[in-house]
């Protein structure tokens, strides 16, 4: 994947404008996803949306109080359009604004990973905003990678960013696994690769609670080989992980 070009981005509403930029306490715009959207997708090319993005940004308000949310908002203005500010930023996210769970956020977040979400979102949407997210990807540490992960489902990229889900499917960190399956991979995924990420999830101990779409997408495959999973275990005498149940029972 090529990382953007640092000379320059093309011109870009202001950050104001943006979900994501919203000023504290303001109210929450109608944002649904138009009518005709591809199930799934948010209508900007993103898999939530961008009314996602907004009760996100008022979790993290909320979390952040008034004055810490305002400069989250500087910030962000401030990144918008400028790859290098929103460079500097990303990795710092934990330590300016908190590494604590966000209340109000999908379970597992934390208050950086929201932050990061803010920032990306500052990123021009397709290729060159994947291109982006690809980059601070592969600069970061975990905390930085699965803060990209958790913000994929939000970004205007399309599918343009699965590459960073096979990799860290590759990954035999929980951390990244976890975010890894979320609504991102739940949407764009392609069926055997999605099956071989809730079969890691078994093997590493990541909940199956963490899978986006895995009541829909299940399937008589994936049933089997989870069956055989068991099995195998069994006869070596080792633990059968008691979320194999749900994909062999009903």
């Amino acid at each position: 994947m090529t990382a953007p070009d640092s000379r320059g981005t093309p011109d870009l509403p202001d950050a104001g404008e943006r979900a994501v930029a919203r000023p504290a306490g303001a109210p929450l715009p109608d944002h649904s996803p138009p009518t005709g959207a591809p199930p799934g997708e948010g209508g900007d090319g993103s898999v939530l949306g961008p009314r996602a993005a907004l009760v996100l940004r008022q979790a993290l308000d909320t979390a952040l109080g008034e004055e810490r949310a305002a400069d989250l908002t500087r910030e962000l203005r401030e990144a918008a359009g400028d790859t290098g500010r929103l460079r500097a930023r990303f990795p710092a996210a934990g330590r300016r604004y908190g590494r604590q769970s966000l209340p109000g956020a999908p379970a597992g977040w934390k208050v950086e990973d929201a932050v990061r979400t803010a920032l990306l979102l500052q990123a021009p949407p397709g290729p060159e905003g994947a291109a982006e997210a690809a980059l601070l990807y592969r600069q970061g540490d975990a905390a930085e990678r699965r803060g990209v992960l958790r913000a994929l489902p939000y970004l205007p990229v399309g599918d343009a960013a699965l590459e960073l889900v096979h990799d860290a499917l590759r990954a035999n960190d929980p951390r990244l696994v976890e975010a890894a399956v979320g609504p991102y991979a739940g949407r764009h995924l392609e069926q055997a690769a999605w099956r071989q990420a809730v079969l890691k999830c078994l093997f590493i101990g990541v909940p199956l609670s963490a899978v986006a779409g895995l009541e829909e997408r299940r399937d008589g495959e994936l049933t089997a080989l989870a069956e055989g999973l068991a099995a195998e275990r069994r006869a070596a005498g080792r633990t059968v992980p008691d979320d194999v149940a749900l994909l062999t029972s009903g």
